[in-house]
């Protein structure tokens, strides 16, 4: 793993803030590797948008494992989950809310996508995540 100690997103600074060692449950290992076989069509379209670090050189995770939950995505240099909600998230907005708390009580950020708007507008998608990413992390 190719350890970085700052990114570069048009121009701006984006320091690395690792956070580790993050909490994983080993039972959970066959059902990631299920998930990453079955994703979803907003999840794979985005997968194809970042993967290979296409996007600023940024290394994701697919289906991470943390604590007791798996994530669609994991920026590991920034400490940052991107959740694609699709429609089951409606009906399991208390369960949602309870692995965010969690999520951020480890000193992550999560920010939350509708699968829609992975679907139907992927450039908007994408402009917002680095708008998000230089606002959230960036130094001027």
């Amino acid at each position: 793993m190719k350890t970085i100690k700052q990114l570069e997103i048009n121009g701006i600074v984006i320091p690395t803030r690792y956070i580790s060692p993050l909490p994983y449950n080993e039972l959970l290992k066959d059902r990631a590797r299920k998930m990453r076989r079955n994703s979803t069509l907003s999840e794979v379209l985005f997968w194809i948008q970042v993967n290979k670090r296409k996007y600023y050189g940024i290394d994701f995770d697919r289906q991470k494992i943390i604590g007791n939950y798996i994530v669609d995505f994991y920026i590991e240099c920034l400490g940052l989950v991107i959740e694609i909600d699709g429609d089951i998230h409606r009906c399991q907005e208390e369960y949602d809310a309870e692995r965010t708390l969690f999520l951020e009580s480890l000193g992550l950020v999560v920010i939350r996508i509708s699968e829609d708007r992975v679907r139907f507008s992927m450039d908007s998608v994408l402009m917002n995540l680095t708008e998000f990413i230089v606002k959230k992390f960036g130094v001027e």
